[in-house]
């Protein structure tokens, strides 16, 4: 089991930005994409950005133009720089890895269900 630690989160203004990290305790060959998911308090989690293995990035239309994933693979580093924040951007943070089973990579990148290791979270709180 892959270990994740997410960093970086606070207290911000509107307009304000923010960069999150990601840490993973190790590689693996199985893993298919790497994702950053949200959850505001009364809300389902949601997907807001992911990577797959080919460095192909996708983001959620409602942060698109603003927030940016990207990886290190030497650190074994995922991040978020995200830029323009918004008061609907609060919420706490996850980063999420999902492997190939069967050799598939299964569910779309920013479905959270075939994720399967997960951080513990980091507060993101924008305010006026």
């Amino acid at each position: 089991q892959v270990q994740l630690v997410e960093s970086g989160g606070g207290s911000v203004q509107t307009g304000g930005s923010l960069r999150l990290s990601c840490a993973l305790s190790r590689y693996t060959s199985s893993r298919c994409s790497l994702g950053w998911f949200r959850q505001a308090p009364g809300k389902e989690r949601e997907g807001v950005a992911a990577i797959d293995s080919a460095g192909r990035a996708t983001e959620a239309d409602s942060v698109k133009g603003r927030f940016t994933i990207s990886q290190d693979n030497a650190k074994n580093t995922l991040y978020l720089q995200m830029n323009s924040l918004k008061f609907e951007d609060t919420a706490m943070y996850y980063c999420a890895t999902k492997s190939r089973s069967f050799g598939i990579c299964r569910g779309g990148p920013l479905e959270r269900y075939e994720y399967t290791s997960w951080g513990q979270g980091t507060q993101v709180t924008v305010s006026s």
